[in-house]
């Protein structure tokens, strides 16, 4: 088995595909107007319209997620937490070290996803 990705289900497609530019500074691939994804090493982020999910009866609805981090492992989290410029409602956690080394900023996307952009513990 091979892990292939992380799909979001959206009413606001276009919305978040522009987040998710912005945080991961790549255009999304765009293979149908109801769909886009992002590849990298690590892990796909995919995002799809609710169009694509209708025969499912009900079983996602967009916008409702309160369990799942969707993370990113940046460089310089306070330099991409100020690139952001981001509403302070969509604010979880400003830059902080966590107890356990990483650096973290926590962010909400347009869907009210958590979004961690984290680096590991630096080096001794």
């Amino acid at each position: 088995m091979s892990f292939a990705s992380i799909r979001i289900v959206t009413d606001d497609l276009e919305g978040l595909v522009a987040f998710y530019e912005q945080i991961t500074g790549q255009q999304a691939e765009r293979p149908a107007p109801v769909f886009a994804q992002f590849s990298g090493p690590g892990a796909n982020l995919a995002i799809a319209s609710t169009a694509t999910v209708a025969m499912l009866g009900g079983a996602l609805a967009p916008a409702t997620n309160r369990s799942v981090f969707i993370e990113f492992e940046v460089a310089d989290v306070d330099g991409d937490f100020a690139r952001l410029r981001l509403p302070s409602e969509d604010v979880v956690l400003e830059p902080t070290t966590m107890p356990w080394g990483n650096r973290s900023a926590l962010i909400r996307d347009p869907d009210g996803n958590v979004v961690n952009l984290f680096s590991g513990p630096a080096a001794d």
